[in-house]
């Protein structure tokens, strides 16, 4: 487990300007710094249960929700160090979502979330038809696999993805196509994509991260989905 790379001193100061000064950006990058403690812990806490039990995705979801509830209790006037502070909740967050869990429910509960998630997020408005509705969701679906599965998104320190011997000059020339696309996003946009395809972040943590209603991270998602969508489109 590494924590993103910040000193001491740019950390205070963003606790600092967050708490007391109340600039939402410094949440998203207190979030950023401890999200691997929460992966972490989520993956030490899934190899101590049954086989049967939650799965590593229902963990993270748990140990997310504990790291957003840490950040928001936490004093940093009191001289604890955060991560002692953020481990307890963590873990305690991951012990209550487990034991919500029935032992049937677990098996793929993580997984249909987010499809469902993403599948509300890109059903178009009520306009067209039927068949080009469902076109335009599908399409969406499956640039959302694409990020998901093939490390198209990746954090900045990880590189890049390198097609394997097997991959056509189709398939990696919408990899490259797809990876411009990202970096062209908005902001925002880029971020969303980045934590929810990357890390598992789901919609409604993000939202509390981005101090935003989760309907407009979903359109924020929907959004930067059909802009990847029309790069592709548009071969650039």
């Amino acid at each position: 487990m590494a924590l993103v790379a910040i000193p001491p001193r740019v950390e205070a100061s963003l606790w600092r300007r967050w708490r007391y000064e109340a600039e939402s950006g410094c949440r998203e990058q207190i979030f950023v710094r401890y999200r691997s403690l929460a992966k972490a812990i989520a993956a030490r806490q899934l190899s101590r249960r049954p086989a049967h039990g939650a799965e590593l995705g229902d963990m993270q979801q748990f140990a997310y929700e504990g790291l957003l509830l840490a950040m928001e209790r936490f004093d940093p006037l009191r001289g604890i160090p955060f991560s002692a502070f953020a481990r307890r909740r963590i873990v305690g967050s991951i012990s209550n979502g487990a034991a919500r869990l029935g032992e049937l429910d677990a098996q793929h509960h993580a997984r249909r979330r987010v499809v469902q998630e993403r599948v509300r997020s890109l059903t178009p408005a009520d306009t067209g038809g039927a068949v080009e509705r469902l076109g335009d969701m599908a399409a969406g679906l499956a640039i959302g696999v694409m990020l998901a599965d093939t490390g198209l998104v990746e954090d900045a320190d990880r590189g890049d993805h390198r097609p394997d011997a097997y991959e056509s000059l189709a398939w990696r020339e919408l990899h490259a196509l797809l990876g411009a696309a990202i970096d062209r996003l908005p902001d925002r946009e880029k971020w969303v994509i980045r934590e929810h395809y990357e890390h598992g972040v789901r919609f409604a943590q993000i939202a509390q991260v981005l101090g935003i209603s989760r309907g407009r991270v979903s359109q924020l998602h929907a959004a930067a989905i059909g802009r990847l969508r029309g790069a592709i489109g548009s071969g650039r």
